[in-house]
Order: C-alpha cells, then structure tokens, then sequence
C-alpha cells in the first residue's frame, strides 16, 4: 500500500538542496511518491531499483548524505545491499534508513546489527519520513563537526606540546653553552700562556745546547732515548690541536646561543644565514662517514639576504627540521645498497638562499629517497610520517609548516619525485 502525497508548492524551490538522499525502492511507485515529497522539502533526490544498481550508484566519488533502503526486493535485498555498504570504507558512515511493511522485532534488530540507524514503516507517512530523515541528517553533521572539532584539537594540543619542547630544548641548549662556556674560555685563554711558556722553555734548552754542547754522558743517553727534538716538534702540535679543539668547542658553544634564541622576546631581524649555519654545525656529525653511510656533501648557494623579520628559533627549528629529514631520506638510500651501488652513490644537500621584493627564498633540495604524489598531499599533516616505527613522530613537518605559514605569513611547499630527491622551499616576508 502506498499513500500518496498532496502536491504542496515550495516557495523556496530557489535555495539550495539540503541534501542528498539516495532512495532504493523495486516499487516505482513508492520511488514517485518519496521522490516527489523529498524534492518539495529541497531534497536532491537519487533513485534506484534495486540493491545492485544501488551498488553501483556508489561507485563514484559524488555520495549521498544519507540512504533510504527497502528490505524486500528481489534479487539482493536490502539487508545484504546494507551489509555490502558498510563493508566499504568510503560508504560506511552514510546513515541508512530501512523501509519495511514487516513490524517483528527480529528483522528490525537484524538491520540494526547489520548497521541501519532507523526504520521507516510502510505504508509512508510523510511528516515521519521528513523527521527521521532531518534528524539523521543532523546528527551525521554534528558527528562530522564534532571529528573536526576533535582533530583540530588534538593538533592543537600537539603543536602547544611540540612549542613547550622546542622551548624546553631551547632553555636546555643555553644553560649547557653557558656552562660550557666558562670552563672553554678559561682553558682557550690559558692555553696562549701554555704556549708560551713552552717557547721560552725550548729557547732555554737551545743555550744549553749551544754553550754546554758536551753536556755528561747521563744526559746525552737520556736526550738519545727521550728524543728531544721529537718531544718538542710534536708538543707545539699538540697544543696547535688543542687551539683548533677549543675553538671548534667555542664555535659550537656560539651556534648553540643562536639555535636556542626562542620566542619569548617576540620577533627581532635576523640573519637567516647565521642561522642555517649554526644548524649546520650542530648536525655536522651527520654529514661525516658514519658507520654503514657514507659522507654527506653539502652545497651552499647563498644569494644576498637581507635581516628578516621573525622569530629566530623557530626559523632555526624550521632548519633543523628539513635538514634532518634531507639526511634521513639520503640515509635510506645508503642504507638500501650493496657495496658496489654505495660506492657510485654520493648523498647530497643543496642550500639555496636568494631574495624577491619583499620576500626571501630558501630552497633546501636532496637526492634522496624521495616522496611519491600519494604522501605528498599528506605531509604537512599531524602525525603523518613515511618513516619506519620508531624513526619519526609525524610532527617535524606539521610544526615547520606552523611556523612557516601560521606565525610568519610565508608560504612552504614540496617539489619530490620518488626514488630521485625531494626539495623544500621557504617564503618568508622580509618585514
């Protein structure tokens, strides 16, 4: 039995559809009726007549907002069209509504089971069809803005946690420059004196030698087996050593300062070569032969960069957070080589730096490993990391694309082709 519904102009047939209800009926007549009432209440409306052309209605991409489903149809009935729905991914989460003449209580609890969230008796009254259909469709919304809502959150959660470490680090990276700091500069200052005293000391033991040149035959055995002249030779060596070690410590100590600069004294002009390189120094280990990879090489292409308005540690974070993954990708080729590959392969780094009007560029490449296109759309996303279990958190390049484009207003993008390199470029406005 099919109740007919009275013909009602919609005066607001010139608004948008509410909608998407997809109608699965073997009765054209209830497909008339149901179709004509919905389209009234600003419905677009799809219909098919039975569960397999319902199937392949899904195919697509384009989906309906919600299902309306008849149980008794022949050949695939409604509650195998609902089992085969919800089994695909894309589908599942579209609100399914049974149309049934049956009343038992089994067959309701058997497409609940199965996955419907209402029942629509027959024969169809129209002001009940129109309600349970608003009201699932309101609760599908509020389920997908309340999903938003929740990941919006969580990024946000993460980003404040990922802030508070970088600060952490930050302060955690002055107080050892600091105190290292003191105890280099007074080993860097003494040993000017150290080498000085040395000279005067090899100045004594020339006169010695040049007035007493017969000294006693105990000292003559001992200057044998000492063998002075080496003594000497390799002590000013040593110290030379010693003046290169703390400089370089007294280097790093610098890049350390600079890295750690953090927000809390708002934006300032910086110079973003400084900054590359004190980033560069501190990972300098990375680019050295290490165990099973071979040395990195790095090319710097620095153009003329005026100061940039921006919070330098964070800009640094940026760096370190490219340039890690450019070693990593670099290390996963190594990694996958035998001998002979590895030999004819040399990992490499380009830096690039050169300014347009009113803005920088950066351009940090590798030949690498490589993003293939499907990764690419999902980078920049929290948590979404191509690396092993283990090896990356997801959060490197969701924070540089925070800071990038949320707290300077520049732009990042990605330019990869898998298996050959990836490149990343940096905008930043100038002031």
């Amino acid at each position: 039995m099919t109740q007919t519904i009275p013909n009602q102009k919609n005066s607001q047939t010139c608004e948008p559809a509410r909608g998407i209800v997809l109608v699965v009926d073997d009765n054209p007549a209830n497909l008339q009726v149901l179709s004509s009432f919905l389209d009234q209440s600003r419905f677009e409306v799809w219909a098919t007549r039975s569960g397999e052309k319902a199937i392949q209605k899904l195919d697509g991409d384009h989906l309906p907002d919600l299902i309306l489903l008849d149980i008794m149809m022949p050949g695939i009935d409604g509650f195998e069209t609902c089992k085969h729905l919800k089994s695909d991914p894309r589908i599942q989460d579209i609100p399914i509504i049974f149309m049934t003449a049956l009343s038992d209580t089994a067959n309701k609890v058997k497409g609940l089971q199965l996955g419907a969230v209402d029942y629509i008796t027959k024969p169809f009254q129209y002001e009940e069809v129109l309600v349970r259909i608003e009201h699932q469709l309101k609760l599908r919304n509020l389920t997908k803005s309340l999903i938003a809502k929740n990941a919006e959150l969580q990024q946000a959660q993460t980003q404040l946690i990922q802030a508070e470490k970088v600060a952490t680090l930050g302060h955690l990276a002055a107080g050892i420059a600091h105190e290292v700091n003191n105890p280099i500069n007074f080993i860097a200052g003494n040993l000017n004196f150290v080498e000085q005293y040395v000279e005067e000391v090899v100045d004594l033991l020339k006169l010695y030698q040049k007035y007493l040149p017969d000294p006693p035959v105990e000292i003559q055995n001992a200057i044998k087996t000492k063998d002075i002249s080496f003594l000497l030779d390799d002590l000013f060596k040593i110290i030379q050593s010693m003046q290169v070690g703390t400089d370089r410590v007294t280097e790093i100590v610098s890049s350390l300062n600079k890295f750690s600069r953090h927000r809390e004294t708002g934006k300032k002009l910086a110079n973003l070569h400084e900054g590359l390189e004190s980033t560069l120094l501190i990972l300098g280990h990375r680019f050295k032969v290490n165990g099973h990879y071979r040395a990195i090489k790095i090319i710097k292409q620095y153009g003329e960069l005026p100061p940039v308005d921006c919070y330098p540690g964070e800009i640094n974070q940026v760096f370190m957070n490219l340039i890690c993954n450019a070693l990593d990708a670099i290390e996963d080729i190594q990694k996958n080589q035998d001998f002979q590959e590895s030999s004819k392969y040399t990992g490499v780094i380009r830096i690039q730096t050169e300014s347009s009007e009113e803005r920088v560029i950066l351009r940090i490449s590798d030949n690498g490993s490589g993003i293939s296109e499907a990764d690419r759309t999902k980078i920049f996303d929290a948590f979404y990391t191509t690396k092993a279990i283990g090896k990356g958190t997801g959060l490197g390049l969701s924070i540089t694309h925070q800071i990038v484009v949320n707290n300077h207003r520049g732009k990042l993008t990605c330019h990869s082709t898998q298996g050959e390199g990836t490149e990343f470029m940096i905008e930043l406005p100038i002031r």
